[in-house]
């Protein structure tokens, strides 16, 4: 597998073992824009792998000094175990006092880079027959990484999970997570909560040997050769760098300073090591401390409150029980101020009447069809199945209060609902909207629990407010629910989420059906020049929805992967994805008619939520639901060649454009633009009755219509 410098690699080794859950101890320095602290991590084999536990060379070994440092290593008997207090303070002096303290256990870092496909091999050991954790890591400096005692959790904390041991082999591997504990049902989550939180806190049992290169972690622990005898549970020590890619250190808009995740191409790698794959799905949960005077936001199923933790210090608590990838955690930290006045506040759940009901057969479908990694799912609650809008909140900078109140908070209830009208339940149980700095570079940006909404849609009238929040909120089912097994597929998320954008839209603005025809149909010939433009002034590599082919979601021996031009600044600005993966299944709908579309969409949604796909599901239960459409010559293979594998424009899309043009309210945009062009020259010439004629133009509803239109269609991207 080659890697071009504008791709991103994935160098977690998931096929051997992956991280169950993650438990983030953190403080926050805005003095130093430094995040410190540590994370835990409980790992568990790869069971798919397991017949794969022979002994395979290292291929990017660390060189001669590392081996000699790892064999070393082997001969030292493990430091003294250091309590969690201790470690901290040790933490507090600094890199170097530190590297010193952990001897050969230090932070070595290597720079040679990822450059061949040989570094995509199968990782398995470091040349002396140990297994060697990788875990992707970047702008992290790394202090130190030991083993958990999990058995130092206290019984009351588990109760009858804890197994007694009846051998000496059991309790030689005392220190693994109890198998009654990982087979726990979700209705016992908050018990494997309590679990990990006491365990998160125990002593270290021992230091593992690690290193570190550009792009990722690699952890050892000696005379350990296999996934399966790898330490269950271990702590990482670290801090991030001031120029870390994955937070940005920034003043809102009064000047006070804060701290958020903003979509990096690196996502999260540079805030936490962690497995960055989307097949690594894991719970997390986190403890932030930072100043008294900040809010601490973050992708969370709780309302979390500040505890007092010390003079001008609080503590902040977050946890998440449904397994996501690492790259959806998000984290807010300012002076935010949460606006009230909102018709379904903060910690009131909505029960207003559905706009959806669903029946009995829908609602024992869903639980059939629940087929993702256990968890408490919304989908087997019939309280979750009757609630048409979920518990939110807004937040904002104060200057912004005013605008939030007028423009967000009546709708984002409608947004809500009108969505829960189309897809059915919400698959998250609360929301958080955060008008975020000035200096965030998209529209919008949807993680689980909580939304960033940029400042510019406060702006002029509602329409553009109300658009972005209703595509961020599709997001929830399409992107975060339902993701993208390859990243290279993002049209899977941005594609179904501007398509739905439009259907929410038209219920929010209670439009009549002839209305949202003509209105969508002049957004759609916006977009579509919107899109030829791009594809007249962009490299032919960019262009496709699938750029791996039919090697979409392979990935190497070990797991390790890369996301083809991840890393491209071009691609961060080009909307590719979301206009083409819009075309398709607008064109799809249109075809086999709105109503059968959204009915499959919704079975779809009860099949797929919880779990990773790539297009080839979609399609293939497309046409299993509604097979007469294979005799109009559509199948997937069709997709492929004419839609997602070719660069450029697609046929289909050529020829369908030419109808817009007739369209009536095009025809009356066309005119008052006309219009308005002719008077600005005129204006310009003469200067006078500017004001005057709009005002008396102003109710004219292709004027109206033209700024309505035109300010939903602002040139800034936003990422998921």
């Amino acid at each position: 597998m080659e890697l071009n410098t504008d791709d991103l690699p994935l160098m977690a080794n998931t096929r051997y073992i992956l991280v169950k859950h993650y438990a983030l101890d953190l403080d926050v320095g805005f003095e130093s824009q430094t995040i410190t602290g540590s994370i835990v991590l409980f790992l568990q084999p790869n069971t798919s792998c397991e017949n794969s536990n022979t002994e395979k060379p290292f291929p990017s070994e660390p060189g001669e000094a590392s081996r000699e440092q790892a064999q070393e290593s082997c001969k030292t008997q493990p430091s003294k175990s250091l309590s969690q207090s201790s470690v901290k303070d040790s933490c507090a002096i600094g890199e170097t006092d530190t590297s010193k303290k952990c001897g050969h256990h230090g932070n070595k870092k290597h720079s040679f880079g990822i450059t061949s496909s040989e570094h995509f091999s199968d990782r398995y050991n470091d040349g002396n027959g140990d297994f060697v954790l990788v875990l992707d890591c970047c702008d992290l400096s790394v202090l130190k990484v030991e083993e958990v005692d999990a058995t130092c959790v206290p019984e009351k904390c588990m109760g009858s999970v804890l197994p007694s041991f009846e051998s000496e082999q059991q309790v030689t591997h005392s220190h693994h997570i109890p198998p009654e504990l990982v087979a726990l049902p979700p209705s016992r989550w908050k018990e494997q909560l309590a679990y990990y939180m006491q365990c998160s806190r125990a002593l270290g049992c021992g230091e593992l040997h690690f290193f570190t290169d550009s792009w990722s972690l690699q952890i050892s622990k000696c005379g350990v050769n296999t996934p399966t005898d790898f330490p269950s549970a271990i702590r990482i020590w670290y801090k991030t760098t001031a120029n870390g890619r994955s937070v940005k250190w920034t003043k809102d808009q009064k000047g006070r300073p804060c701290v958020y995740t903003f979509g990096s191409p690196l996502n999260n790698r540079a805030l936490f090591p962690c497995q960055e794959p989307p097949v690594a799905m894991s719970t997390w949960h986190a403890t932030v401390r930072t100043t008294s005077n900040c809010i601490v936001l973050m992708s969370g199923e709780n309302v979390a409150t500040p505890n007092h933790y010390a003079e001008g210090i609080c503590s902040w608590f977050y946890y998440v029980t449904m397994p996501m990838p690492a790259s959806t955690f998000t984290i807010a930290i300012g002076s935010w101020t949460e606006v009230k006045d909102s018709p379904c506040s903060s910690l009131e759940w909505c029960h207003s009447s559905s706009i959806m009901p669903l029946n009995m057969d829908e609602k024992r479908s869903s639980e059939q069809d629940c087929r993702h990694l256990e968890y408490p799912c919304r989908y087997r609650s019939l309280e979750a199945h009757s609630q048409s809008c979920i518990p939110h909140r807004v937040f904002a900078p104060d200057v912004h209060i005013k605008q939030c109140k007028e423009m967000v908070i009546p709708v984002l209830s409608q947004c809500l609902e009108a969505a829960y009208s189309v897809l059915g339940t919400h698959p998250f149980s609360r929301l958080d909207l955060l008008i975020v700095p000035s200096n965030f570079s998209s529209l919008g940006m949807a993680s689980p629990h909580i939304i960033y909404l940029s400042e510019s849609v406060l702006s002029g009238r509602n329409q553009l407010c109300i658009s972005r929040v209703c595509h961020e909120i599709a997001h929830a089912w399409f992107g975060l629910a339902i993701g993208a097994r390859d990243w290279t597929e993002e049209w899977i998320s941005e594609g179904f989420a501007t398509h739905l954008e439009d259907v929410f839209l038209a219920k929010v603005l209670k439009l009549s059906e002839e209305d949202s025809k003509e209105h969508q149909n002049l957004k759609a010939l916006l977009r579509w020049r919107r899109l030829n433009d791009e594809l007249s002034n962009s490299q032919e590599d960019l262009q496709i929805l699938r750029p791996q082919g039919d090697s979409t979601g392979e990935v190497s021996d070990s797991g390790a992967s890369m996301v083809r031009h991840g890393l491209n600044a071009d691609k961060n600005f080009m909307q590719v994805h979301y206009l083409k993966g819009y075309f398709l299944l607008r064109g799809l709908a249109n075809t086999i008619g709105a109503d059968t579309y959204f009915s499959f969409l919704r079975r779809f949604v009860n099949r797929f939520h919880g779990q990773l796909i790539l297009s080839q599901d979609f399609f293939q239960m497309l046409f299993e639901t509604v097979p007469e459409h294979l005799k109009q010559g559509l199948s997937v293979d069709v997709i492929y060649q004419i839609w997602l594998d070719p660069p450029g424009m697609p046929q289909p899309l050529l020829e369908e454009s030419q109808t817009w043009t007739g369209n009536g309210l095009v025809q009356q945009v066309k005119q008052e633009v006309s219009k308005w062009i002719r008077l600005n020259q005129r204006n310009r010439r003469g200067g006078t009755g500017r004001k005057r004629q709009r005002s008396d133009q102003c109710d004219d509803k292709g004027w109206c219509w033209a700024v309505k239109v035109l300010t939903l269609f602002p040139v800034n991207q936003c990422h998921l």
